[in-house]
């Protein structure tokens, strides 16, 4: 049964209802039940104070990081069941969009002001991205292989992880990291447009410490149509269809040694919409990244090991086929003093793209260089006191393609009250031309040898609010971009060249609340982002596909057999000209989420989203507008046996 947007309204107001009406029925019954028979600690719980690896490289509490800090739970990820990392990203502080279509089409996202391109992403510690395009394919990462997403904003980043962190730092862990008994799961969902997921996952743990973590799931759906206004075959819808795996286990040979390793891989296929009207147009793409570990640890002394590779390979079956490979070994020691701690490491990386030119007819695609190495160390010092916070780093990156780079960052956050902080920190920043801007020669590309590194300098100030009951944070920050790389058109020869825009200014402020009041949860977020050209015809000009202004609120009831949550997601007016001569209208999304626990073993899990079917667009120009999807729904089943 297919639901299009055009014919499943009526059906789907009818569904929004029958939902509601059971939430409904089930808080006036928890509202009637005799409170003195409640204890309040058998309650669902969401932890506001929770454990982040990626800030610092080592566990730490939020309330201890001096940057902006955010993680995404596996009980958070329940509400994203049938998705991908995407959908989740574009729902956090700061985050926009732009996407070619429905799921698993090309996108890119934007966190306070900087691309995807800026932002460095990790899959249990291994680099994840295109060395082509420089994104990663987080709309082909599915939510079901997932345990967690760290997000680490702003600069401080590069001087822990090195280049192309210059916008933040965003860290997938794959399923299974926190095992702690055996158990047995399979899910079934359905949704609109003959949306289908279903998997299985099996985890395993002994008394001696073991771990095993085993899951696979497949994800379809028809789609819809990539580009509005469209006839002949691109007027047809355009599926996406992915099989997922992903293994996650750790041994302790002694007390103080273990070993393990991770592994998160997807194989799709998705349908698009080309110019030439093409019947064949799809894309399949094979994307994940493995690893492995040993590691040493007593009460003052922490050395780990790791070596993995990560793999983005795409073949487009009208153009031409890419494949990149990030192959990397990472040495990090910490050492716990009397006062503090100290972490040093080394890292090395090999980075390399291969091209198939499958358009010989349009000239000869190829790379003049393909590859490339990073030999870098860095070291850190980390202090959490009752009365403050410290934090410095400091990094040496040795790349084969340019002169090394020295990022460092310092912050320091003073505790006024048990539960209020007043921070800052300083960071710099950088990050090296990709090969395709470097080296590519094609039908819709020219190279340019002379890209210089772009480099940053970066401050950021906040203050914080952190009880039992909530957390609250005011964030603001101002970045100057030197060098900031932008791909220009040249409407004469219709290609594209990578250049150098003189300066750039990233500044604005982030604000974030949320709360648990017993079972009631609510709060919000808002982003207001400057994102201007500071140099060139466009000076004084916002950077395209930037928005002003994002947020998003939120209210939840939670209770002992189901919960559910509501949220309306707003996105301003964003440009998508470089003069600002155009710009693409505002939007807001209303959604509903929520899970209803039939029994300790079976789980209902549903959603409905764009609940006003508002149409809307993330990506619109050169006449083309790309569609999004309007009201839609998903459902699923999950079986645990334990």
């Amino acid at each position: 049964m297919i639901f299009l947007r055009s014919s499943s309204t009526t059906y789907l107001r009818l569904s929004i209802l029958s939902a509601l009406g059971l939430f409904a029925v089930n808080t006036a019954m928890a509202a009637t039940t005799d409170i003195s028979t409640v204890n309040d600690n058998e309650l669902p719980q969401v932890e506001l104070d929770k454990i982040v690896v990626t800030a610092t490289r080592t566990p730490t509490k939020i309330s201890n990081t001096i940057a902006q800090t955010r993680v995404v739970d596996s009980e958070a990820l329940k509400r994203y069941q049938g998705q991908t990392a995407l959908e989740v990203l574009k729902r956090q502080p700061g985050f926009s969009i732009k996407q070619d279509g429905g799921m698993g089409s090309s996108s890119n996202f934007y966190v306070r002001g900087y691309d995807s391109k800026r932002v460095l992403i990790l899959i249990d510690g291994v680099r994840y991205g295109s060395m082509s395009t420089g994104q990663p394919a987080l709309a082909l990462l599915p939510t079901d292989q997932i345990d967690r997403i760290e997000i680490l904003y702003g600069a401080s980043g590069s001087s822990i992880y090195g280049a192309d962190a210059m916008g933040g730092v965003i860290q997938v862990f794959t399923k299974g990291s926190n095992v702690d008994q055996s158990n047995f799961s399979v899910t079934a969902g359905v949704g609109s447009h003959d949306h289908y997921v279903y998997g299985a996952a099996a985890q395993f743990a002994n008394e001696a410490g073991a771990k095993l973590s085993l899951s696979a799931s497949r994800n379809q759906t028809d789609g819809i149509s990539a580009i509005k206004y469209q006839t002949g075959n691109n007027k047809d819808e355009d599926g996406f269809e992915s099989n997922n795996f992903a293994i996650n286990t750790s041994v302790p040979l002694t007390d103080s040694i273990s070993i393990g390793a991770t592994g998160l891989f997807a194989k799709s296929t998705t349908e698009f919409d080309d110019f030439n009207n093409s019947a064949d147009a799809e894309i399949e793409q094979e994307n994940g990244a493995v690893s492995a570990f040993s590691q040493y640890e007593n009460d003052k002394l922490t050395v780990r090991l790791s070596a993995g590779q990560s793999l983005d390979k795409l073949d487009n079956k009208v153009g031409d086929a890419f494949e990149t490979k990030q192959k990397q070994a990472n040495l990090l020691s910490i050492y716990r003093l009397p006062t503090g701690q100290l972490q040093a490491g080394a890292e090395w990386l090999e980075q390399e793209v291969d091209i198939t030119d499958n358009t010989p007819d349009n000239g000869n695609d190829t790379y003049k260089i393909n590859d490339r190495t990073i030999k870098s160390g860095f070291v850190g010092y980390q202090l959490n006191k009752d009365a403050y916070d410290l934090q410095a780093n400091v990094r040496y990156d040795d790349n084969s393609q340019f002169d090394n780079e020295t990022t460092y960052s310092l912050g320091y956050a003073l505790k006024l009250a048990p539960s209020l902080r007043l921070g800052t920190s300083f960071a710099t920043g950088y990050r090296a031309p990709s090969l395709n801007d470097l080296y590519i020669e094609s039908t819709y590309y020219v190279p340019n040898e002379n890209l210089e590194v772009e480099k940053s300098n970066n401050l950021e100030v906040f203050i914080e609010s952190n009880s039992a009951l909530q957390t609250t944070r005011l964030t603001g920050f101002n970045s100057r971009v030197d060098n900031l790389i932008n791909n220009a058109y040249d409407p004469a020869t219709f290609k594209y060249q990578a250049t150098n825009i003189d300066a750039a200014r990233l500044s604005g402020y982030s604000f974030t609340s949320d709360w648990q009041l017993s079972n009631v949860l609510f709060g919000g977020q808002y982003t207001y982002t400057d994102a201007e050209e500071r140099s060139g015809v466009n000076k004084g000009k916002q950077l395209v596909y930037r928005p002003e202004h994002t947020g998003l609120i939120y209210v939840g009831y939670q209770a002992l057999d189901f919960d559910v949550r509501a949220e309306a997601e707003y996105v301003g007016k964003t440009y998508n000209s470089p003069d600002n001569s155009t710009f693409i209208d505002d939007y807001t999304l209303f959604n509903v989420s929520g899970n209803y626990y039939i029994n300790p073993n079976l789980t209902l899990s549903s959603r409905v989203e764009n609940l006003t079917n508002e149409d809307y667009t993330t990506n619109e120009g050169f006449g083309t507008r790309y569609n999004q999807d309007g009201i839609n729904f998903f459902t699923s089943l999950t079986y645990n046996w334990f």
